[in-house]
């Protein structure tokens, strides 16, 4: 039945409050089965903080992109970065990335299908075709290709069964939204299948120009993905897959808190703007990858995943949002990747291994302008400062887990991974006089006078190199059939790299580049299915210790232009606990539940020589998540069923930067519901989708410029949508 099919987030709610149970209906959770260690295994014979959604679950939920995982994960930031759509900002337990720049890495990795996404462009990824998503929460290393420090967010697609499939499915909205996606596959020959999905997501703003009318916070999004899959033998199976995103949604552009430098008003909606930038905002992805799978004997696995992935932005970002060149950036990215893993999987009798190799090589290129024409009153004339600059990455490690059972009910894992890290950068940074500079100005201010170069500022080439091992210890204990409990230690490790925004002229070390940064983490934890399985209760207690944390700096100076550092700050602590239950009520009602707390502390925050921790937090980082949910089945004589699944969720005050400022966000709740109508066959579904139904406003990002250059940018307001798909 549909209404306890689980999902990992949790109600012990009921418990808590003393409810009592009758055993008359005996109702059951289902097991759910994960990958996040690499093999299938029952989530709750994981030692590790996993939270997995069923396809099921993300529909009945209303999950709709990648964003809306973090209301279900706790300790989980996934939300849109400032000023776009499609590029993303996580953070899981305090650790992430605010800047999306070339030449960062993130600090959560995004996996499709084993594949690692190394930039978060593009990666806001709509829901097409998805068996699963997992959130894994510390430091990967021992298991994964690329070692990520945070966590990890794998999008698991399906595998093919040779059966002709096709489903049509779509949505209908508030703002015009009109969603259209198709999928399906198909056996070709003996043993080989074709797949493949096509999607489009549109919508109207939830706020416009209102100088032109022009459309802000609106959605033009077309993905497509194909795959084949054959077996040549019973022990070999292969996957070639390709894929492409084009997201041409109109540049998003912040909400002021102060008027204008021309006394411009504060708009009355916090989604609209007067910005003179209308330019065509586009990101486009894709990317190919051969899976290769081969039995060598029933305990032994080799596995192959070779990939490919570019992407290419072009951006508009106005600062001032007026319509002027007071603090104007267009700006565009481009990167490519190749990755190979190469993984065997050895399972025994009390043992089991996996161990890989793990080669990335990869560039990330792109310039901006920061146009700041407000200069014009300050210095008597307009300057432009032009960044420009490319990384060359090339990252080799080798990593092994390895699980021994020495004793009846007692399992000791023992993980490690070395990873060699270099990189190579160009670094080019000008002043001009005048409004853009040569790169941009023929597409931006084609009619304007030419810009003169006034003084360059950096202009450099340099390499280093990183290397680090880091290791991994687990213990559990399988208390009885229904509890288990474990405890661990891993560690995280993120290279060194250099600063695109770096000003030698001021801070000439920047040539020298910044540091790696590493994390110790300490979890204990516990996996339960109580009262004859009717109860799932897990639980995790962390601690992590962040040395040499990488934190991104850029303010406006007084003699022109804008300074940039990265600092490796220093210390901080950051410690808390999760909790995630489930428990079916009866055979129709299932309560779920997710709790997390994270207290997060600088110990050093070195700036200027001077310790400022005591200033300082983490950003993006809630000391409180929650979501309580329901999930009624209301099954009918003919076969069909209904479902009904409302949920709050709840963020505690949010510091957007390290340093407070008016940015910040104070807590919130937001309460979505969805009703979904299955056939009687399950040949068709039509389902009612409302978020964010007391239209809170809340704010996810923003730029702290100061005065008239502070912005703001917003989640979605109130918004529903009729969905429906068909099976053929």
């Amino acid at each position: 039945m549909r209404a306890i099919k689980f999902h990992p987030l949790a109600a012990g709610v009921m418990l808590a409050c003393g409810a009592t149970f009758s055993y008359a209906q005996q109702p059951a959770l289902e097991e759910v089965t994960v990958t996040a260690q690499k093999r299938e295994q029952s989530l709750q014979e994981v030692p590790v903080a996993v939270t997995a959604i069923s396809e099921d679950a993300l529909m009945q939920s209303g999950v709709s992109d990648l964003t809306d995982v973090q209301k279900l994960s706790p300790n989980t930031t996934l939300q849109a970065s400032r000023g776009t759509n499609s590029t993303l900002t996580a953070f899981i337990r305090g650790i992430g990335q605010q800047d999306p720049l070339w030449g960062f890495e993130p600090g959560v990795g995004i996996y499709v299908d084993d594949v690692y996404l190394a930039r978060p462009q593009g990666a806001v990824l709509d829901i097409l075709d998805v068996q699963r998503v997992e959130v894994l929460r510390g430091p990967q290393g021992t298991l994964y290709g690329k070692n990520t420090i945070g966590g990890a967010v794998k999008y698991v697609t399906k595998k093919m069964t040779g059966d002709p499939n096709l489903r049509v499915s779509g949505a209908l909205g508030s703002y015009s939204q009109n969603d259209l996606k198709v999928a399906g596959s198909t056996a070709i020959a003996d043993g080989v299948y074709l797949g493949g999905a096509i999607a489009s997501f549109q919508r109207d703003g939830y706020g416009e120009n209102v100088r032109t009318g022009e459309e802000q916070y609106n959605k033009d999004v077309v993905s497509a993905r194909v795959a084949l899959e054959f077996n040549p033998s019973d022990e070999l199976w292969v996957r070639v897959a390709a894929d492409q995103t084009t997201d041409k949604s109109a540049p998003k552009h912040g909400h002021r808190f102060d008027p204008g430098l021309g006394g411009e008003p504060v708009l009355d909606s916090v989604y609209d703007t007067q910005s003179n930038m209308l330019y065509d905002n586009l990101v486009e992805t894709s990317g190919m990858s051969v899976t290769a799978e081969w039995d060598v004997s029933p305990s032994i696995t080799l596995k192959s995943t070779t990939a490919y992935r570019q992407g290419e932005t072009e951006t508009a970002i106005d600062f001032d949002s007026v319509n002027r060149p007071d603090f104007d950036v267009p700006a565009y990215y481009e990167d490519d990747q190749t990755t190979q893993e190469f993984q065997l999987n050895w399972t025994g009798t009390n043992a089991d291994l996996v161990t890989g190799l793990y080669y990335y090589s990869g560039t990330a290129a792109g310039a901006f302008d920061a146009v700041l024409g407000y200069l014009t009153n300050v210095i008597g004339v307009p300057l432009t400062q032009n960044v420009a600059g490319s990384v060359d990455t090339d990252s080799l490690s080798a990593y092994a887990h390895y699980n021994w059972s020495f004793a009846p009910d007692w399992n000791l894992s023992l993980g490690g991974r070395y990873t060699r890290d270099e990189k190579a950068a160009d670094v080019f940074k000008a002043n001009y006089i005048g409004l853009y500079s040569p790169t941009f100005q023929d597409k931006y201010y084609p009619e304007g006078s030419e810009s003169m170069l006034a003084a360059v500022l950096t202009d450099y080439s340099n390499s280093d190199s990183w290397g680090q091992f880091t290791p991994h210890v687990g213990l559990d204990y399988q208390v009885n059939d229904d509890v288990m409990v474990y405890a661990g230690y891993s560690a995280g490790f993120k290279s060194g790299g250099f600063d695109m925004r770096g000003d030698a002229s001021a801070l000439p070390s920047t040539v020298d580049g910044y540091d790696p940064e590493v994390v110790d983490t300490y979890e204990f934890g516990v996996k339960s299915d109580l009262f004859n399985n009717r109860l799932r209760l897990n639980a995790a207690a962390f601690r992590a210790d962040y040395q040499d944390m990488q934190v991104s700096v850029q303010q406006l100076v007084e003699s022109g232009g804008f300074a940039s550092a990265i600092l490796n700050a220093g210390e901080s602590r950051i410690q808390g606990v999760e909790l995630e239950a489930t428990l079916a009520v009866t055979d129709n009602l299932m309560a779920n539940l997710a709790l997390g707390y994270a207290d997060t502390e600088f110990l050093e925050f070195i700036t200027g020589g001077v310790d400022v921790s005591d200033e300082r937090d983490l950003q993006n980082t809630p000391d409180t998540t929650a979501m309580f949910q329901l999930n009624y089945s209301l099954p009918f004589q003919s076969g069909a069923e209904l479902v009904i699944n409302p949920t709050i969720s709840y963020r505690a005050d949010t510091q957007i930067f390290e340093t407070p400022s008016r940015l910040d966000q104070e807590a919130y709740t937001l309460v979505d519901m969805t009703a979904t109508y299955y056939s009687p066959d399950s040949s068709w579904q039509l389902g009612l989708v409302g978020k964010n139904l007391a239209d809170e406003e809340y704010r996810i990002a923003g730029y702290a410029f100061g005065g008239p250059f502070d912005t703001g940018f917003y989640g979605a307001p109130r918004t529903i949508a009729l969905t429906g798909s068909y099976n053929f």
